[in-house]
């Protein structure tokens, strides 16, 4: 039987703390049409600790100290939305390969560059990128930095497994896959020569600006399907980040249905063939 607000005795004040503590924590927005997903989520959560209600989860997640970075941990986990493949959005790579790249080693010629991923989810995106340089030469041409990160320790383990099913591959070339990855059973997993690409795999909250500084610096960040999750709010948290910490000419990419607009006057919308890219300049 799935679990309810009803059966757990949750009342209404309860759901709506736990709701809006995990929008100031994580960034994600949970308005009042989507409560009952949220409560969904988290009920197996509750559950799990021997608590009857969400208030009881609240006061553990922001009093109780010894539990809460496990807890918050779990609740990443729960809420986070894997749903991704390879060459997702694949003009974006394109414009990285053609455009970006040319553009930004003409202005800093000689430098390291690197390119951030976040959230990567369960690594699709990283080793998409890696792809599409391998594919073009420019790890001979450059010294180039891949770095992945995501809020979810769940996706993350799967990340770093690198274990993928049929699904994973529905817009990748079959000729890229073969190329790319080895077959086992139902699986397919990258081959040693594309997985060391990704030179690493961290955990970082997009709400925790000491986490993001990390990586924020990156000349590149791909940031795509991230912000649709977020309120105005928490977007704009995370883009004034990004304005403060990257360099310039910085660019950053989003997902096709995510825009930027009246949230930074430092980042520029450039369509280059067909992809959108925010370029700090």
């Amino acid at each position: 039987m799935p679990f309810s607000p009803e059966n757990l005795g949750v009342s209404e004040a309860g759901l709506t703390l736990l709701r809006e503590l995990i929008h100031q924590q994580t960034g994600l927005f949970y308005e009042n049409g989507r409560s009952e997903l949220l409560s969904d989520r988290l009920a197996p959560l509750v559950v799990a600790r021997g608590f009857r209600s969400y208030l009881d989860f609240y006061y553990l997640l922001k009093f109780d100290q010894r539990s809460a970075d496990t807890a918050w941990r779990d609740v990443m986990d729960a809420l986070s939305v894997q749903e991704t493949y390879f060459w997702r959005e694949a003009d974006q790579l394109q414009a990285l390969t053609c455009h970006v790249l040319p553009e930004l080693l003409s202005a800093t010629p000689g430098a390291k560059v690197r390119i951030w991923s976040i959230p990567c989810a369960t690594g699709e995106e990283p080793l998409s990128i890696a792809m599409a340089l391998e594919e073009t030469g420019w790890f001979d041409r450059a010294r180039i930095e891949i770095h992945a990160s995501d809020g979810s320790p769940a996706a993350l383990a799967k990340a770093r497994a690198g274990l993928y099913r049929e699904r994973s591959f529905r817009s990748l070339p079959v000729l890229l896959r073969d190329k790319y990855f080895e077959r086992s059973g139902t699986q397919w997993s990258p081959r040693a020569s594309l997985q060391r690409r990704i030179t690493s795999w961290t955990l970082v909250n997009l709400m925790a600006r000491d986490e993001m500084l990390t990586h924020a610096y990156s000349q590149i960040i791909f940031c795509r399907n991230a912000f649709i999750y977020f309120s105005h709010d928490t977007v704009k948290q995370v883009v004034k980040t990004f304005e403060d910490v990257m360099p310039v000419p910085g660019y950053l990419f989003v997902g096709a249905s995510e825009s930027l607009s009246r949230l930074s006057d430092r980042f520029l919308l450039e369509d280059v063939d067909r992809a959108f890219v925010y370029t700090k300049r």
